[in-house]
């Protein structure tokens, strides 16, 4: 019997093979895998823990433990190339920064706010000019640059985040967009060292602020990006020529030594149409010679960018060796400018709600932010370049897929990062009592170590602690009370007739934080005529004031040191 196959029937016996194959291959396909991959672990094992280390990759590790991946990775680079690296984002280094600083709020003797109190987070910047910069949150979205760094749609979003927040965006060193100051809250502008740095009247007519820029945290110097390397209408903005490379200079156009200074910033005062001049400059330990000449200048503000501080691209030895952690710099700086109306505005390094109020609580007026709002603009919208590109080419200047991002949705999340930041500051504010960012103080604060407490002069936990009158023994209970209610009924008068240096004493060994007995005992050394030791316990009623009601009794304390002073 002649059995007759057609094609049809071919092809089903075709797809019932196929099927039994792929099951065959299915149940196979676990026990094959695993022995290949045994075959190949045991393999690299093998070599791994038994080939000299001449033929072993494993001649790295005692390598690795001296120096770090990322250094092997910048000696190829250089291997490969025989040019200076430009790294991204800053420096891998961690610094003294806040992490052990805490703060420390009172719990029995004054309560939090309600969760409906309403907190003043609005900043003036340069209240000393005819048009200082107001903004509603101490948070400042800073200088990223058009062209050299961040792309016209990163810019554009960046200022529409700026608008939706309230607060102020940073043109940055490139060259002038026209588009950014239109949808920006506020702008500032910087007067920079490139070609264009000088800026046109018309450019600084857009601006609510300028900002002289002379280096900042991961840069400060020369530097050359070649013509073919800067291209688009970044370059034409810029009014270089064709084949013009663009060029940093060692000051903006207009100064060609420190004497030039003064006339500069006169002729720029005069441009500026009454809006605040600030100057940014990079945190080094010449920090004070700097800012004498920035106050002697007339400057409404200061910008110092701590060595954390990022950049599109910069050498590595200038991000990793050169300059000081911002917390150092900040704290110097306010010691520096205590008796002065300049405004401080710190960065380099702010990633998170806590780091930017401290810095608040320690006298910075307001926080530029670089590398928050920078990642920001990617959020959800990665994967249109993952994974085989960085998340931030979609937002270089200089990048293909830069078109790709929705600059609405990035300026949503940036301002919903920023927004959040400050509403998580704002809880911490009604924690601490605090209505507003002028009661704010390094007093709010508490050091976790010795090297914290003396960087920035904050009580360290392990100063004797504070112990109030009414939680001391019971045999010292009954004396404090009575010392601390005798002091309360007695009038000034009174207290200098019947208060005795050996009573007010014994209050302040119980409390020494307590500013009536150091009141008292101010004035019972002045009426014996001790017008030193009076001095010095008025002094301590001025120190240790915190509550608003102890407004009265520290200027009581300052007019008696005064006076003392003058007989003395």
């Amino acid at each position: 019997m002649q059995i007759i196959i057609n094609n049809y029937q071919w092809i089903y016996i075709l797809l019932i093979l196929l099927v039994l194959l792929l099951l065959g291959a299915m149940f196979l396909a676990k026990p094959v895998m695993r022995y290949i991959i045994k075959r190949v672990t045991n393999d690299a094992l093998g070599k791994l823990l038994t080939d000299d280390y001449t033929q072993n990759i494993a001649e790295l590790l005692p390598s690795l433990t001296r120096f770090s991946l990322l250094n092997l990775v910048e000696m190829s680079l250089r291997a490969q190339t025989g040019k200076a690296l430009a790294r991204p984002l800053g420096s891998p280094k961690h610094f003294v920064g806040y992490d052990n600083l805490m703060f420390s709020p009172r719990q029995m003797t004054s309560l939090s706010l309600p969760e409906s109190a309403k907190i003043n987070m609005s900043v003036t910047i340069g209240s000393s000019a005819k048009k200082p910069l107001k903004i509603k949150i101490p948070l400042m979205i800073g200088g990223m640059a058009y062209g050299l760094a961040m792309s016209e749609e990163a810019k554009v979003a960046l200022a529409r985040a700026s608008k939706k927040l309230g607060t102020a965006a940073n043109s940055g060193e490139g060259p002038f967009l026209p588009e950014e100051p239109g949808e920006s809250g506020k702008f500032v502008l910087q007067v920079c060292c490139w070609s264009w740095g000088a800026r046109t009247n018309k450019q600084i007519a857009f601006a609510d602020m300028l900002e002289v820029k002379m280096g900042q945290g991961a840069d400060v110097g020369v530097s050359r990006i070649e013509a073919a390397e800067f291209t688009g209408r970044a370059r034409v903005l810029g009014g270089l020529a064709p084949d013009e490379p663009a060029i940093v200079l060692n000051a903006p156009p207009g100064i060609e030594k420190p004497e030039d200074w003064p006339r500069f910033i006169e002729e720029l005062r005069q441009r500026a149409n009454g809006i605040p001049i600030g100057l940014k400059i990079m945190a080094t330990d010449r920090l004070e010679e700097e800012l004498a000449m920035a106050v002697a200048l007339g400057f409404d503000a200061i910008v110092i960018d701590g060595c954390e501080g990022g950049s599109h691209a910069t050498a590595p030895i200038k991000q990793d060796d050169f300059g000081i952690p911002s917390l150092h710099a900040l704290v110097r700086a306010k010691r520096f400018l205590q008796d002065s109306q300049m405004s401080l505005i710190i960065s380099g390094g702010y990633f998170t709600p806590g780091q930017c109020l401290k810095a608040l609580a320690l006298g910075a007026d307001a926080i530029y932010l670089a590398t928050v709002p920078l990642f920001a603009l990617g959020h959800n919208q990665i994967p249109k370049v993952a994974p085989w590109e960085p998340p931030t080419t979609l937002i270089y200047y200089n990048s293909p897929t830069k078109t790709q991002l929705d600059v609405d949705q990035a300026a949503t999340s940036v301002a919903n990062v920023l927004t959040a930041m400050v509403l998580e500051m704002e809880e911490a504010m009604r924690a601490l009592g605090k209505k507003s960012l002028k009661e704010l103080s390094a007093k709010d604060l508490v050091a976790l170590d010795d090297i914290t407490a003396r960087i920035t002069g904050v009580k360290s936990v392990f100063d004797k602690p504070i112990v109030p009158a009414i939680i001391t023994k019971n045999n010292n209970k009954e004396k404090g009370q009575q010392a601390k209610q005798k002091s309360e009924q007695l009038s000034l008068e009174e207290l200098k007739d019947e208060i005795g240096i050996q009573e007010f004493t014994k209050a302040i060994e119980l409390n020494p934080k307590y500013i009536l007995a150091h009141f008292g005992l101010g004035l019972a050394y002045e009426k014996k005529g001790l017008y030193q030791d009076a001095i010095r316990a008025y002094g301590k009623v001025v120190e240790n004031a915190n509550l608003p009601q102890d407004k009265s009794w520290v200027e009581s304390a300052q007019d008696r040191i005064k006076e003392l002073g003058e007989k003395i």
